[in-house]
C-alpha cells in the first residue's frame, strides 16, 4: 500500500464529519445496564477496574469510544466491559467516552501521531481507508482464523462487511451500526386521509404524501442535512442507481445523471412543494421535530429508534426508504478497530474484548437497548431478540433494508472527501447552486483531492 505523509492524513481522519448514525444529542436517560452483556452486577467499569489485583499480571487496554444517537449509553458501555473484566480477570479495561465520531477521530489522529494511540476503538466504518494511509491499524486475518475463519465472518451482515474489508483483508469488526429508515406519524396519516398502514412506497408516493401531510405550521417530511449532507443524498443515488464511490476509495461518481435526479427531487420537495423546510436542517433538530409532531415523516438512522419507542407520545412506523428504481440505503456507525503500535499482548487482549462485545447475545440486547442493528445473524436467532421483534416489529425493518444496503462513503482522503460533497449539497438545498452545478463542483474538488491517490 502506498505510503502517504502521515501528517496530512492524520489531518484527513481529524476532519472527518460525523457520519452514519448521528450525534451527540443527549436526549434521554438509558438505559438496562443488565443488558447482553448484562447479566452481571451492572457495576460500572472504573469499579470493576479498581478491585484489587496483581497488576504486574494484568494487560490493561484503553478503550474510546463514541455516543452517536439519542440518549447517553456509558452506562450500558461501561456495565458490558465490566462484565467482560469479570470474565477475563487478567485483562483491565478502561473505557473512555470520547464524544461524537468526529471528536474520537481527532483524539486518535493526536494518539496515532504522538505513539500513544488507544489499544482499541470504536470509529467510523468510513474511517478504514484514512487509518490505513496513517498506517494505524493491524488487519484482523490473523485473530479471526482463529475463530473459524470465513465461517466467523459469515455471521456478520454483508452489507456491513463492505466498510470493513479491502484488498482480501478484514479491518475492522461491526459494532453500533445502521441503516436509514423512515419514520411517520399513524395519527398525522389518519388525519390526512391516509392509511397508516400504507408507508410510501416510492419518491412519487413520498412526494404526495409529504404534500397532503405538510399545513398548519407542519411539515410532511424533514430530512437532516448538517453534518449528514452527503449520507442522505447517498439515499436517493443507491434507490436510482448505483453507489457514490468504488470499492476501492480512489473514485467518486458525484456528478451522474441519477444523482443530480435524486438531487433535484430532494431540492424540490422544499423549494417547490413546500412539503419540507428549505435550506440546511440540523440533525438533531429532525427527531425532536418528529417527536413534538412537527413534521409528519423523517429520514433518520435506525440508531435512534429505541429513543423514538421510549420518547414519542403517538403512534409510529418505520419503513424502508421509498424506491426508484430499486430500495436502497447506505449503511452507517462504528466498527471496533485495533492499534498497531501497541505490543502483541495488548492487540490479543483487544480481540478477546472486540469477540466479547459482539457476541451474538450480547448483539442482540445491544440493539434492543440502542436501536442500532444486531450486527450479526444469530442475534435475530435469540429468544430475547425474537421475543422483542414479536412485541415490536419495528425492530427488524433496519436488518430487512439490509438486503438493499450499501457501503457508507469512504474514500482515502475521506475527511475532504465527505467536506466537499456535504458543500455541494448545501448548496443546492439553499438554491446557491443547481444540482448539477452543485454536482459538477463536487466531482471537480473530488477527482483533485484523489489525484495523488490513483498515480
Amino acid at each position: 500500500m502506498r505510503k502517504v505523509n502521515v501528517m496530512v492524513m492524520a489531518a484527513a481522519l481529524g476532519m472527518s464529519v460525523l457520519a452514519g448514525c448521528g450525534n451527540n444529542t443527549d436526549t434521554n436517560s438509558n438505559t438496562n445496564n443488565n443488558n447482553a452483556a448484562g447479566k452481571g452486577s451492572g457495576t460500572g467499569a472504573g469499579e470493576a477496574a479498581a478491585a484489587p489485583a496483581d497488576k504486574g499480571t494484568k494487560t490493561e487496554l484503553t478503550y474510546y469510544y463514541p455516543i452517536a444517537v439519542g440518549g447517553p449509553l456509558t452506562a450500558t458501555i461501561e456495565a458490558m466491559t465490566a462484565d467482560f473484566m469479570k470474565e477475563n480477570p487478567d485483562i483491565v479495561v478502561k473505557p473512555v467516552y470520547t464524544g461524537s465520531y468526529a471528536d474520537t477521530a481527532v483524539k486518535t489522529q493526536a494518539g496515532v501521531q504522538s505513539k500513544q494511540p488507544p489499544d482499541v476503538a470504536v470509529l467510523q466504518s468510513t474511517e478504514l481507508f484514512s487509518l490505513l494511509d496513517m498506517d494505524a491499524i493491524i488487519p484482523l486475518d490473523e485473530f479471526i482464523e482463529q475463530e473459524g475463519g470465513d465461517t466467523y465472518l459469515s455471521d456478520f451482515y454483508p452489507a456491513f462487511m463492505e466498510n470493513s474489508q479491502t484488498e482480501g483483508k478484514t479491518y475492522s469488526i461491526p459494532f453500533q451500526r445502521s441503516t436509514i429508515v423512515l419514520y411517520y406519524n399513524k395519527d398525522m396519516f389518519k388525519a390526512a386521509g391516509l392509511d397508516p398502514e400504507k408507508p410510501p412506497a416510492t419518491w412519487a408516493e413520498m412526494q404526495e404524501y409529504a404534500v397532503k401531510l405538510a399545513g398548519g405550521g407542519k411539515w410532511g417530511l424533514e430530512i437532516p442535512v448538517t453534518g449528514y449532507a452527503y449520507w442522505m443524498l447517498q439515499t436517493f443515488a443507491l434507490q436510482n442507481g448505483n453507489n457514490l464511490m468504488a470499492p476501492d476509495g480512489k473514485k467518486v461518481m458525484f456528478n451522474t445523471p441519477e444523482n443530480v435526479e435524486g438531487l433535484q427531487y430532494w431540492v424540490d420537495l422544499a423549494a417547490k412543494h413546500k412539503a419540507m423546510p428549505g435550506g440546511v436542517t440540523d440533525w438533531s433538530t429532525v427527531p425532536s421535530d418528529f417527536l413534538e409532531g412537527k413534521t409528519a415523516m423523517m429520514y433518520h438512522t435506525t440508531g435512534n429508534l429505541t429513543n423514538v419507542k421510549k420518547n414519542a407520545s403517538f403512534d409510529f412506523g418505520v419503513s424502508f426508504l421509498p424506491a426508484q428504481k430499486q430500495y436502497g440505503s447506505p449503511t452507517g456507525g462504528g466498527n471496533f478497530y485495533i492499534f498497531k503500535d501497541i505490543d502483541k499482548k495488548k492487540q490479543e487482549a483487544a480481540w478477546k474484548f472486540v469477540k466479547f462485545m459482539t457476541e451474538t447475545e450480547r448483539a442482540a440486547q445491544w440493539s434492543i437497548d440502542t436501536g442500532y442493528v444486531a450486527v450479526k445473524k444469530s442475534a435475530y436467532e435469540t429468544g430475547r431478540m425474537k421475543a422483542y421483534a414479536a412485541e415490536f416489529p419495528a425492530a427488524l425493518i433496519a436488518r430487512d433494508q439490509l438486503e438493499y444496503a450499501s457501503a457508507e462513503l469512504s474514500t482515502h482522503n475521506n475527511g475532504r472527501i465527505v467536506k466537499i460533497l456535504s458543500d455541494s449539497v448545501q448548496a443546492a438545498l439553499t438554491n446557491e447552486l443547481t444540482p448539477a452545478e452543485a454536482l459538477q463542483k463536487a466531482q471537480n474538488e473530488a477527482d483533485k483531492a484523489l489525484a495523488s491517490f490513483n498515480k
